[in-house]
């Protein structure tokens, strides 16, 4: 759920029918075709609830996000057989994921593409997983080094 769905929509020149999901397509697709600026800008527009997964077929592209506060849930592990896995059920990926799974951050992004596992609040800063204690279900939990940088609104 998008607090400032209204300006996105006029932004990227949606109908007033368009609802969440198609306002990140269109708002994906014009970052990959049109727009000279980083994916942690058009992620750092998005006010609200959410967190998504986007596969590009035409470019093989992976994007997921979680906005800043993690209300949305959203997990990832890596499978058996070495896989990146991702879901908001976490005994689905309790069954294929083992100990090596984890809540996915807030206010951060993963692209296959662009590096793996950023901040798109806080692009420049370094990203360190923490183990987790062996007795939790989750591999690691994640902070985003350095100094604290409000996302512009």
């Amino acid at each position: 759920m998008l607090d400032n769905m209204g300006s996105l929509k006029q932004y990227y020149g949606l109908c007033k029918m368009a609802n969440e999901a198609v306002l990140v397509l269109e708002a994906y697709k014009a970052l990959r075709d049109r727009a000279p600026y980083p994916l942690s800008s058009m992620l750092a527009h998005l006010s609200g609830t959410f967190s998504f997964l986007v596969f590009d077929t035409t470019t093989s592209t992976l994007l997921v996000a979680s906005d800043p506060d993690g209300k949305v849930p959203l997990f990832w592990g890596i499978t058996a057989d070495g896989w990146v896995a991702f879901s908001d059920d976490l005994g689905l990926l309790k069954a294929s994921c083992g100990k090596s799974l984890a809540p996915f951050p807030p206010g951060c992004y993963y692209s296959n593409i662009l590096g793996g596992l950023k901040s798109y609040e806080n692009p420049k800063n370094k990203i360190t997983a923490i183990p987790a204690n062996e007795e939790e279900i989750c591999g690691a939990t994640f902070k985003v080094e350095g100094p604290v940088v409000a996302a512009s609104q």
